[in-house]
């Protein structure tokens, strides 16, 4: 048998961050990650194997952190764990003991019961460096290609399926529009937009109803009646939580929420603690489970759990929710509630926006605009939201708009923030989007206060 001070099962985002922060934490406990996996693909680099990158090869998480931290790797898949022996087992038998167990399990693709779906040439998402290979050589091969689901992995995949010559990419979403569950219309009619501009066929509103084909598939029927031609199929709609493993080891877990855990990432057991897409999130307003699955979401948890191994130090905030992405020149973000989920909360809000040239003056080379919306609880004036679009620059913005929502920010503390303007790098500071958006969300409650 062998004994760890620290075991990681799962060698994703998470179980690496947590072995890499329990590193620092404690440089005399040894340490032990245990994975299934020979190579780990980068899950958010999955699209852009399908047209950016040259091969599945090019998007794999390096095992150099794991070495250069001294953090013995098992490549296995763990049958087992034993609470009270605190241990756990191996498929091959092997028993390894913990004094603390960080679970790491990640997540699978989510299932939908559609006709068809079994189908070959019809690809979940797997974070699988053989079942990608096989999706590329598909994908390379097709002429017509669907995509179910128009969440931001789903555009990504039509994005960049788009980029293979002569290769004709729908996407089928069952809402209203695209990106719903993360943005409102002002971003999700400009990504719809981008994406049409750049050949790729949108269907909002719309189901599939079957996937059809003998052995192999080779057309999708939509609700509308409509049949699309499709050599290949994209199942972009979610994951859901890998909780097996802890739910038959007795943890209290949810098949739709993940293994819960306390506010330190600890789980029922005060031995075993879970981080990554298989924990429970809770929503940061409304602190009710939320489905918020990302990658540094992940990577936050688990630097918390790993931090908490040798007693409890830190907690974990609910997380926010910050999502971007690209789309060939168009960068977007979001962070915290949509107009939707407020007023699905009962808040009443309020809504600015501002947008300018990232740079200044505006014929400076590489000029592009860039918006910025806010939304802001009436009542307090707190931040509560936020979305942006624009150039490269939106990525770090939408980073900083999440702080100022963690934070719990005015309208009237973040329009006097103190911040530092260059011509080549931000925005006039006069015409800085984040301050004038502010600035008009404090004049608004201000005056409606008199």
């Amino acid at each position: 048998m062998k004994q760890t001070d620290y075991l990681i099962v799962g060698g994703s985002a998470a179980g690496l961050a947590a072995g890499m922060a329990a590193r620092q934490y404690y440089p005399d406990s040894s340490i032990t990650l245990i994975r299934k996996e020979e190579n780990v693909v980068i899950p958010c680099g999955i699209p852009y194997i399908f047209g950016t990158l040259d091969s599945p090869e090019q998007n794999l998480i390096p095992d150099a952190s794991l070495h250069n931290n001294d953090i013995d790797l098992i490549i296995e898949k763990v049958d087992e764990i034993d609470k009270e022996e605190k241990c756990v087992a191996t498929e091959s038998g092997e028993v390894v003991a913990y004094d603390k167990l960080i679970l790491a399990t990640g997540s699978s693709p989510l299932e939908i019961p559609i006709p068809g779906v079994d189908l070959g040439h019809v690809f979940p998402v797997e974070k699988d460096l053989d079942h990608l290979k096989k999706m590329l050589e598909a994908v390379n091969a097709a002429q017509d290609v669907v995509v179910i689901g128009g969440g931001f992995m789903g555009l990504e995949f039509a994005d960049e399926c788009n980029k293979q010559k002569d290769t004709k990419v729908t996407v089928v979403e069952r809402l209203p529009n695209i990106l719903q569950l993360a943005c409102d219309e002002v971003i999700s009619d400009k990504v719809e937009a981008k994406l049409t501009e750049r050949g790729v066929n949108v269907l909002t509103d719309t189901e599939v109803k079957e996937i059809n084909g003998q052995g192999s598939v080779d057309s999708v029927a939509l609700d509308s009646g409509k049949v699309l031609d499709a050599d290949v199929v994209i199942m972009g709609i979610g994951v859901t939580p890998s909780v097996d493993l802890a739910r038959s080891a007795g943890l209290k877990t949810s098949s739709k929420h993940g293994i819960w855990v306390d506010d330190f990432m600890r789980t029922s057991d005060e031995h075993i603690f879970a981080a990554g897409d298989c924990a429970g999130k809770r929503g940061y307003l409304s602190g009710e489970a939320r489905a918020v699955r990302l990658a540094s979401v992940a990577t936050t948890e688990a630097r918390v759990a790993a931090t908490n191994l040798g007693g409890i130090r830190q907690r974990m905030e609910y997380p926010i929710g910050i999502f971007s992405t690209k789309f060939g020149d168009l960068a977007v973000g979001a962070a915290g509630q949509t107009e939707k989920d407020a007023k699905s909360l009962g808040i009443d809000i309020l809504t600015t926006e501002a947008s300018a040239c990232d740079r200044h003056p505006g014929k400076l080379p590489g000029c592009t605009e860039l918006g910025v919306k806010l939304i802001f609880a009436k009542d307090t004036g707190l931040i509560i939201g936020g979305q942006v679009y624009g150039g490269l620059s939106a990525g770090e913005m939408i980073n900083f708009i999440g702080a100022l929502i963690q934070h719990k920010m005015r309208a009237d503390e973040i329009f006097t923030f103190q911040m530092g303007t260059h011509p080549l790098l931000t925005a006039s500071p006069v015409a800085y989007q984040l301050t004038n958006a502010a600035q008009k969300a404090a004049a608004e409650l201000s005056n409606a206060r008199r």
